[in-house]
């Protein structure tokens, strides 16, 4: 730690005398953007390095981290076994916050709303088609649901949001399993396409008898009503930072690639997540600068200790301090040239 806040000072002096900023180029996850905003202009305005994250999706992210065409990219869904080997090197993933999946609609009065594994998956499968369906009304007595066609809204582009969400359905739904599966791209069944959260937040608000995911705060910043949703344990829980953070309450593997939906936590958010930063473990490719490199790595380490204090106030779960700590030796193993970082 004393380290890293040695060489913090040491670039802040340095850029006072004149010495250039560092560009640092960045994409993926729209997931948690209103945080990597907030964090990255924070940082700007510590050090003077420039972030310019372009949020295009965990997929796009992905995919620009493969071809290196960014330092970093942000993922709401661990790297596949081929997506790593395609990269050619080690990709550690980082986590930075939690957040939550959250399912909004747009019905008459935007009334509270209830609903189960069992539900979700048959909406999304199009085989709940109507909103006073008998399944719908049992759980929400004494709402007023119409008898109107549910029109689903998911989303068009390659998505750690769709990964949450569906990595969610395929544990507690054999059907959604069998038939759909779990992934950043998915062959809907039914249902509007939207790009990024921003386009299925905006189709749900415009389109009256819709219901979609999105990421909490989406949801909240348009004005759009969230689900209350029955977790493992049989409780009807509502998505919040409290909720989010029971969710976590796992054993962080090593490399840190988790999941948290259908948690076994009886407080838990049932549809929560990490979402991580990924980059190279061995950092001179390509022509890069150790002090790209070095800038690189102090930014994400920034990022998981004093930014974290920017993610309550946007709605994201901060990390655990367990998860910090292995977040650190992740970041330690970081190298240049085969030596080590930090």
């Amino acid at each position: 730690m004393k380290k890293f806040w040695t060489m913090l000072l040491l670039g802040t002096v340095l850029l006072s005398s004149g010495m250039s900023a560092m560009e640092i180029k960045a994409a993926g996850a729209s997931f948690p953007y209103p945080f990597y905003s907030k964090v990255f202009d924070a940082y700007n305005k510590l050090t003077g390095h420039q972030v310019n994250y372009n949020p295009v999706g965990s997929g796009g992210g992905i995919n620009q981290l493969i071809e290196k065409t960014v330092d970093f990219a942000g993922t709401d869904a661990p790297m596949k076994d081929e997506e790593i080997q395609k990269a050619g090197g080690n990709i550690l993933h980082v986590p930075t916050c939690l957040g939550a999946v959250v399912l909004t609609y747009n019905l008459p009065g935007n009334p509270s709303l209830k609903l189960n594994s069992e539900i979700i998956a048959g909406i999304f499968l199009g085989e709940i088609t109507r909103w006073n369906d008998p399944k719908i009304t049992s759980l929400n007595s004494g709402v007023d649901l119409p008898n109107s066609e549910i029109i689903v809204v998911h989303r068009a582009d390659g998505s750690g949001t769709t990964y949450i969400f569906s990595d969610y359905l395929t544990k507690v739904s054999p059907a959604w399993a069998t038939k759909v599966g779990r992934g950043k791209s998915l062959e809907w069944p039914t249902g509007l396409a939207g790009n990024q959260n921003p386009g299925v937040a905006g189709l749900v608000q415009s389109t009256p008898g819709s219901i979609g995911y999105v990421e909490l705060i989406y949801a909240l910043s348009n004005g759009l009503p969230v689900a209350t949703i029955k977790n493992k344990s049989g409780r009807f829980v509502f998505p919040s930072i409290e909720t989010v953070s029971a969710a976590a309450n796992v054993e962080m593997p090593p490399d840190m690639k988790v999941s948290i939906t259908d948690t076994d936590s009886e407080e838990g958010y049932p549809i929560s997540g990490f979402t991580w930063v990924i980059l190279y473990q061995e950092q001179n490719y390509q022509g890069r600068s150790r002090e790209l490199a070095q800038t690189v790595v102090n930014l994400i380490w920034w990022m998981i200790h004093d930014g974290q204090s920017h993610a309550e106030p946007l709605l994201y779960a901060p990390l655990p301090q367990s998860a910090v700590r292995q977040a650190e030796n992740l970041l330690k193993s970081v190298t240049f040239n085969g030596a080590a970082i930090l």
